[in-house]
């Protein structure tokens, strides 16, 4: 029998989204000056410029690439530069998880795109991106939220291809590098990569994602929230602190909290670090546990951020279908209860498993005091005791 542990994480949140907040956050850190200005107003405009600009800092963005806060989180983001961009020329969507699921439905039954390519895979999988024509525009989510699986890099994609590349890196970005030149639309939301809060998301255009919503207007028709162009061009403005609707400023002053935290401990390297780190912790533990394993096999395609993990072995092979999707459930919400870790039990629609938020927010110390207790729970379970 295993030994209940005794020492807990300080803060036990490893939720995939909303993720923890960072290090020392409370609420009396908000710059609150903001708060009850019109987000027109000389004040309400520049500060959500001071957060494009230190997000396009941060991130090292290029120069000549623009940054814009979107309604409707990571989603209004990318279905906004899908509506504008697509249909221009022939489409590639690519998923592996169920967020790009959701996109390869946008582009068959909403957008119902004539000349489309759907590349899928399985959970903990990647389909073959090298199927992808370099002339067709291609949807893809960098980092499966939802399966643990990334991209390994971008080599797939030419240098010089005429197709745009839109990425869903809501994930993945401050933990993961990205290679800006092959990106030409990239979205994510506050509150996946920072524990910022949600309903806010970030579009970053390239000049030839810009040249394409210049000259090309789709056929079918755009709600109010997905319409960036004016007078038949880009609406700049929106990239320079106005937006299309009325954000949230104490979500804003939230994220700028996040963002100043970042610079203070040495940018998107230091969180990429801390990513790997606690990525690293946990796939030690898999490692080191014959009833589990990492749900995506090839090691080169392991997420930093959103590490998902299932069961295997004789005891768990020997129950039912509807027994073993218990199994994490029953794990996840014992230790809830017992406030050692919250909200870390596998996503709905992927196979039975456990996910835990490996991201830069969250503290190495707290995931490795939340370990054994996953152990102890298991032990626990197959002994008839939970």
């Amino acid at each position: 029998m295993t030994v209940q542990p005794t020492l807990r994480p300080a803060r036990p949140f490893f939720s995939s989204g909303p993720t923890a907040k960072i290090p020392g956050w409370s609420a009396d850190k908000l710059d609150i000056k903001s708060l009850g200005r019109s987000h027109r107003s000389a004040y309400g405009k520049g500060r959500l410029k001071y957060a494009i600009d230190l997000s396009k800092e941060l991130l090292g963005v290029p120069d000549d690439y623009l940054v814009g806060i979107m309604p409707g989180s990571d989603t209004g983001a990318l279905e906004c530069a899908m509506w504008t961009m697509l249909g221009a020329r022939p489409a590639t969507v690519a998923a592996w998880e169920s967020f790009g699921n959701v996109w390869i439905q946008d582009a068959v039954k909403q957008l119902k795109l004539p000349n489309l390519q759907v590349l899928e895979a399985g959970y903990g999988e990647i389909p073959d991106l090298s199927q992808v024509p370099q002339d067709n525009d291609v949807v893809f989510t960098f980092n499966g939220t939802t399966s643990g699986a990334r991209i390994p890099n971008l080599d797939w994609l030419s240098a010089d291809r005429t197709g745009l590349a839109i990425n869903d890196a809501t994930s993945a970005v401050f933990a993961m590098e990205m290679d800006w030149s092959k990106l030409d639309a990239t979205t994510y939301s506050w509150q996946k990569v920072l524990g910022g809060e949600a309903q806010h998301g970030m579009l970053i255009l390239s000049p030839k994602a810009v040249a394409r919503i210049d000259s090309y207007d789709p056929e079918w028709p755009l709600p109010k929230l997905f319409r960036i162009k004016k007078k038949g061009k880009l609406d700049t403005s929106i990239f320079e602190g106005a937006t299309i609707n009325t954000p949230s400023m104490l979500a804003t002053e939230d994220y700028i909290l996040a963002l100043e935290w970042v610079q203070s401990i040495g940018g998107r390297e230091a969180m990429f670090a801390r990513a790997n780190a606690n990525a690293k912790t946990v796939f030690d533990f898999i490692d080191s546990k014959d009833y589990l394993r990492n749900m995506v096999a090839d090691p080169a395609q392991r997420t930093n951020t959103s590490v998902c993990m299932v069961f295997q072995g004789d005891w768990y092979e020997s129950l039912s279908a509807e027994e073993q999707a218990n199994v994490p459930k029953k794990i996840a919400s014992t230790l809830e209860k017992m406030d050692i870790g919250y909200d870390f039990n596998g996503y709905r629609d992927a196979p039975p498993s456990l996910r835990i938020w490996c991201g830069g927010s969250v503290e190495q110390e707290d995931i490795k005091r939340l370990l054994p207790w996953i152990d102890w729970a298991y032990e626990e379970l197959k002994a008839g005791n939970l």
